[in-house]
């Protein structure tokens, strides 16, 4: 079989489990693919993701290792046979690859999928006003067709919201009072943002500038996880460039940031309860009264 010219990230993240196993278990290579009846240079090309392993000698290597949780198994071995085909496949040559691989992890994250923003909407709740500006004003000048195509990408990732995983985010004030969009965008953006509050597999948190606790991390991240939590990875977003991350130490430790965010953040309010006079600060609240800040302005 013709070794793979490009590798993408579930790809990656199936070889790299695949290692994992056998490092843990102590098994040589040789000895491992001896067993499934390979070549030791074999299975490196497996556990490098430059070649594929089929389900049955898969669970082979697993009972050979001893893991025999079922549920990491069967969405391990969904994500070895999967074609990596899906909507994101027409905007291939059209967006980076990262965005790509990032939207099949989306598609994957079937159980939670935690976001962390700083200054900007999270990309799921952005409406298209917002991210034209967003793209317009963006240190990276992009033609218009870019820009379309960047659009019309994060527009379909968007349906991820339409899936069964809990969809939980924590926005920091800061991303609700930036000026680059303007006045009349911000609004919808907001209204937007209140209206997706309202999903039941939605919950939209707000960090004020309030909060005196030390912030535990600064920067912005997601988590995506899968039916089986081991096989979560975090996404990083760093300046000049974004990252994936799955070992299990990492995801851990991220997982531990965003439940303090969590705490540490607004509750999410709703507007049957936020809009009485009595009701204490919240997320919805504090979405409402920065919007309705926007349209006095008008």
């Amino acid at each position: 079989m013709a070794l793979r010219a490009h590798i993408s990230e579930r790809q990656r993240r199936y070889g790299a489990e695949v290692r994992r196993l056998r490092l843990d278990a102590d098994i040589a290579v040789q000895a491992a693919a001896a067993h499934i009846g390979m070549r030791g240079p074999q299975l490196n090309h497996i556990e490098a993701a430059r070649t594929g392993l089929d389900e049955d000698r898969m669970r082979l290597l697993a009972a050979l290792y001893g893991c025999t949780n079922e549920e990491y198994l069967a969405t391990l071995a969904a994500m070895g046979s999967s074609d990596g085909k899906g909507w994101w496949s027409r905007h291939r040559r059209k967006v980076p690859s990262f965005a790509l691989d990032l939207a099949e992890l989306e598609h994957w994250a079937t159980s939670a999928y935690l976001n962390y923003e700083t200054f900007l909407v999270p990309g799921l709740l952005q409406t298209e006003q917002y991210m034209r500006k967003l793209f317009e004003n963006s240190e990276t000048s992009l033609s218009v067709e870019e820009i379309n195509d960047t659009v019309c990408f994060r527009r379909d990732r968007q349906q991820a919201l339409d899936g069964p995983a809990s969809f939980r985010f924590v926005i920091h004030e800061a991303a609700l009072l930036m000026a680059f969009a303007g006045g009349d965008v911000m609004r919808g953006q907001l209204a937007h943002l209140l209206e997706a509050a309202e999903r039941p597999n939605v919950t939209i948190q707000i960090f004020p500038f309030s909060v005196r606790a030390t912030l535990p991390y600064s920067g912005p991240f997601l988590i995506t996880e899968p039916a089986s939590s081991a096989l979560s990875t975090v996404v990083i977003d760093a300046p000049g460039e974004s990252a994936f991350n799955d070992l299990p130490e990492a995801v851990a430790q991220f997982r531990s940031r965003f439940d303090a965010l969590s705490r540490l953040a607004l509750p999410p309010g709703d507007p049957t309860t936020s809009s009485r006079p009595q009701s204490g600060r919240d997320s919805w609240g504090v979405i409402q009264h920065i919007k309705h800040g926007l349209e006095l302005e008008r």
